[in-house]
């Protein structure tokens, strides 16, 4: 299986100058959790989670609108991705690899294409279409290790 037959084609994004509360409103419109950062086209520059936008309005005393996603994600930022052609597993590899739960989907030229998420890979082993559920646990165990390492060394 191919990571293009599971994953959402029509990823929301915003640019580096949109503002917390822009971002959230495209979140919560859109039911997704994370937004690719787009550079003037189509390229990715990186990406902000809803957990990045909860620590940013906790921390500053300033008004979500006030603040810009390049104030809380500055450039240059690491960007996992993987391509559409990718085979699943090779994604789920950079999943456990990297510690996240999404990748970007993008082209040769750095272009989205979508996002891929744990939660879809998930969905998708239900109908046994080359994803097991042993895989997603597996991924979700790698992903949450150093959790649980810091634990037992603070146990």
């Amino acid at each position: 299986m191919k990571v293009q037959d599971i994953m959402v084609k029509e990823a929301k994004s915003c640019r580096p100058n949109t503002n917390l509360a822009a971002a959230t409103e495209i979140m919560w419109t859109n039911n997704c959790g994370a937004l690719p950062i787009l550079d003037g086209g189509s390229k990715v520059v990186g990406m902000i989670t809803d957990r990045d936008i909860c620590m940013a309005v906790g921390t500053r005393n300033q008004a979500p609108s006030e603040i810009a996603v390049f104030e809380v994600k500055p450039k240059p930022q690491e960007v996992y991705t993987c391509a559409p052609d990718d085979d699943i597993h090779a994604a789920l590899r950079t999943m456990q690899t990297r510690k996240v739960r999404r990748l970007l989907v993008v082209s040769n030229e750095g272009a989205l294409r979508g996002i891929l998420c744990l939660d879809d890979v998930a969905l998708n082993a239900r109908k046994r279409n080359g994803i097991s559920f042993d895989d997603v646990v597996e991924t979700l165990q790698t992903i949450c290790e150093h959790r649980l390492l810091r634990q037992a060394a603070a146990a």
